[in-house]
């Protein structure tokens, strides 16, 4: 094109300035043309993912989000009868075997006991993410599949290990469970959960944004936003799941205040491998392979010599300095470790 079109402005039947403009032109046309092979390949990617989307949207699902009854006035005391439980991708494994419990209302029931035993299963029925294989769960003595799925999680709030954060201002974060909330209940439950303070220091204060999964923030931060959330919420019944595992000392005891205050005359479900954290609930259950091998007060599942009093010996063991007169030559720990932990948790 450049040849013969340089030929025409030689022989003068073509101006330079109209060979250049048409050079341009040819440019973007073959531009445009090579991106249409770009263009086809994400188009067919677009029909792939929107017929997975639109199938994901015309999904029923086997929990019905929407129907059934409400409590004008809950209590908050829930119940789990002779509940067993397999997840349905894996039926023929039974996570919870039996489990039978009741947590009067304004009480706190801690579970403790080793990882897989089934702990966060609780939660899960008690959210109403599953539906239990066989037994019941029970609110104020009522089934709780009888009860509004979208009413019921209005009245929980759970405080995982983990907090769900999404990629918008701390404002709304912390107002998700309560939209339209008043700038001043945000600021009031931030004060509450011992946020109010770091958020205050932030250049845009509550309309900072937190990035996705809340990636602008440390891990106390999360978690007393996710406390905050749960406080704006005011529920009935409240769920820890490891809320305070992943700190580190100086955060846990800050989080640690703001959920004790989080607890205050509700119905508490706790789940924690730390057991310092426990030793306050009123009642404790030792789970251990979908089963409930012990319950009682802290005190009392001390003095028995069980699962509990093994899980503690070695906790206060590991804390000790693994090795520095906290375990023997096999791992286990010494019995110089052992006394230290009875005392100290005597």
């Amino acid at each position: 094109m450049l040849w013969f079109g340089g030929g025409l402005v030689i022989s003068g039947e073509m101006d330079f300035k109209n060979l250049t403009s048409f050079l341009l032109y040819t440019i973007m046309i073959a531009a445009a043309l090579g991106g249409l092979s770009d263009l086809f390949g994400s188009l067919m990617n677009a029909v792939g993912a929107s017929t997975r989307v639109f199938n994901l949207l015309d999904r029923e699902p086997r929990l019905p989000i929407a129907g059934g009854s409400t409590l004008g006035a809950v209590r908050g005391t829930l119940e789990l009868a002779d509940v067993t439980f397999s997840y349905p991708a894996r039926p023929d494994s039974m996570v919870l075997d039996g489990i039978s419990v009741s947590i009067p209302a304004g009480s706190v029931l801690a579970l403790v006991g080793p990882s897989g035993s089934g702990k966060s299963t609780v939660v899960g029925l008690i959210e109403r993410w599953y539906e239990p294989t066989s037994g019941a769960l029970l609110l104020d003595g009522v089934p709780l599949n009888k009860f509004d799925a979208s009413w019921w999680r209005q009245q929980v709030a759970l405080v995982a290990q983990e907090p769900v954060l999404f990629a918008c201002s701390i404002a709304d974060n912390i107002a998700y469970g309560r939209p339209g909330a008043p700038e001043a209940a945000v600021h009031e439950a931030a004060r509450t959960a011992n946020a109010h303070g770091f958020v205050s220091g932030f250049p845009d204060a509550y309309a900072t944004l937190v990035g996705e999964r809340g990636v602008q923030l440390s891990g106390g931060q999360k978690q007393r936003i996710a406390i905050a959330r749960a406080l704006l919420v005011d529920p009935k019944v409240l769920l820890l799941d490891e809320a305070t595992s992943a700190l580190d000392a100086e955060s846990e005891s800050v989080v640690q205040e703001a959920i004790d205050r989080l607890m205050e005359q509700r119905t508490t479900c706790l789940i924690a491998h730390r057991l310092s954290t426990v030793r306050g609930a009123d009642c404790i259950c030792v789970v251990q392979k979908g089963k409930i091998v012990e319950r009682g007060p802290h005190a009392e599942l001390l003095a028995a010599d069980g699962l509990y009093r093994q899980l503690v010996k070695r906790q206060m063991a590991d804390k000790d300095g693994k090795g520095r007169d906290g375990a023997n030559e096999e791992g286990a720990p010494s019995a110089a470790a052992g006394r230290r932990a009875l005392r100290c948790l005597s």
